[in-house]
């Protein structure tokens, strides 16, 4: 009986001990990014990669880990990311993140959502990039369309249901978590923005509307800055990352 004790006592040691998702130390992120244009890579190129945690809906991507490649020839280019197991957890969401720098500006950045880790992804991913077009400084294309939220934190949103924001000339924003209508002030310097205080009507609705206005709300005070880039607006926080992509509504 003693023995029976023990060995379910050891049996549960080596549980609590194991890492959260069976990685070793030194584990890292291995893949390619490329992009379809048929353009040559200049020398000084260079590949930047991060590691996100895009498992809350309540809050932008956090970065766990990132990399800086010097490019040596062409695409597709292959890149190790190491990164920590200790902060991955079997239940959460990660995906890794890439730009493209030729002379210390974006030419190419991922879109996409690219998965690692856990949910059936594994340590090597793929990365498709798509060149970046900066169409405007400033506030110029920023003020006056109302922009709809094409995805939230990484999360995506519901289908039919829109949570939008139009940014006016004076100084002031309003839209639609997708259930309240809501206005406030915003401030702009730059390519740097800071949203809210936002004022809102209290209607309730459906569970699912409520938790996209709730994320559209949360994501709006992360954000930092914006850039547009093929006629999509993203809002970042303060690492840079995208909070909410956004589109022009029809």
């Amino acid at each position: 009986m003693h023995s029976t004790r023990r060995a379910a006592l050891a049996a549960a040691s080596l549980v609590l001990a194991a890492p959260r998702i069976g990685l070793s130390q030194g584990a890292a992120i291995t893949g390619t990014a490329t992009y379809r244009e048929r353009i040559a890579l200049p020398p000084g190129a260079v590949l930047e990669v991060e590691l996100l945690d895009i498992s809350r809906a309540d809050a932008p991507a956090g970065r766990i880990a990132a990399a800086r490649i010097e490019v040596q020839g062409q695409v597709p280019i292959r890149f190790s990311l190491p990164f920590d197991p200790a902060r991955i957890e079997q239940r959460g969401r990660y995906s890794v993140s890439a730009r493209l720098l030729l002379r210390d500006q974006v030419a190419f950045r991922s879109e996409r959502v690219n998965p690692v880790l856990t949910g059936g992804a594994g340590r090597e991913v793929e990365i498709l990039l798509v060149r970046a077009r900066p169409e405007a400084s400033g506030d110029a294309g920023l003020v006056g369309p109302v922009w709809v939220a094409e995805d939230i934190t990484g999360r995506g949103v519901v289908d039919r249901l829109q949570s939008s924001i139009t940014f006016g000339a004076d100084g002031r924003a309003y839209g639609s978590g997708g259930c309240n209508r809501f206005t406030g002030g915003y401030t702009l310097d730059g390519t740097s923005l800071r949203i809210g205080p936002m004022a809102q009507t209290n209607m309730a609705c459906v569970e699912a509307a409520m938790d996209q206005e709730q994320r559209f709300h949360q994501a709006l005070g992360a954000v930092r800055g914006f850039r547009i880039e093929n006629g999509i607006l993203h809002l970042t926080d303060d690492r840079g990352a995208t909070a909410l992509r956004l589109a022009r509504g029809q």
